[in-house]
């Protein structure tokens, strides 16, 4: 039900190139965007271990502790999660037929891959087709619902004005017969 609140209130943006504008004038970090066509769902392999760097400094900051937190909680706080295997993106279409590449950086679908990774005993392809059979056959293909990306910039690519800031953080099905309320 927050969903809707959210949707209802939100109205969702198709112009892929106002919403790149608006976050390099830090007008706007947050979106909902409805696009016009979608073109394909993408997976693509990547690094399979955390950068060795990242982790090292990470481990830094664990030793180090927090004078406001018990040594519990910091060991909690940098527990290392399973690194994804694979990126996952959409190739959509904003209203004027500019096509984008966006990556979904959303927990589920990182939580989705794992879950069938593991009920298939490992099984990468099969774990792929199961992610790609949510994220494009019931989200996309099926005409009986309607999906809307929430759209979010990330800090680093925000500060320094990447020709796309945006990722996808949430991906929102809708039924299609879905009517916003009128407030």
């Amino acid at each position: 039900m927050r969903r809707n609140h959210f949707v209802d209130k939100v109205k969702p943006h198709e112009d892929l190139q106002d919403l790149i504008g608006a976050a390099h004038t830090n007008k706007l970090s947050l979106a909902l965007f409805k696009p016009n066509l979608w073109q394909d769902f993408v997976v693509e392999e990547v690094h399979r271990n955390w950068d060795e760097t990242k982790l090292a400094r990470l481990e830094n900051e664990r030793r180090q502790g927090d004078l406001f937190k018990d040594a519990e909680q910091v060991e909690l706080d940098f527990q290392i999660v399973r690194k994804l295997p694979y990126k996952f993106s959409y190739q959509i279409e904003d209203k004027n037929g500019k096509v984008s590449k966006m990556m979904i950086e959303d927990w589920e679908i990182g939580a989705l891959y794992w879950n069938c990774f593991d009920r298939a005993d490992g099984n990468e392809e099969v774990a792929i087709q199961k992610v790609r059979e949510k994220y494009w056959d019931k989200f996309i293909q099926d005409r009986s619902v309607e999906t809307r990306l929430i759209l979010g910039t990330t800090l680093e690519h925000h500060n320094r004005k990447a020709r796309n800031p945006f990722v996808i953080i949430g991906v929102l099905p809708l039924p299609s017969t879905y009517q916003p309320s009128l407030f």
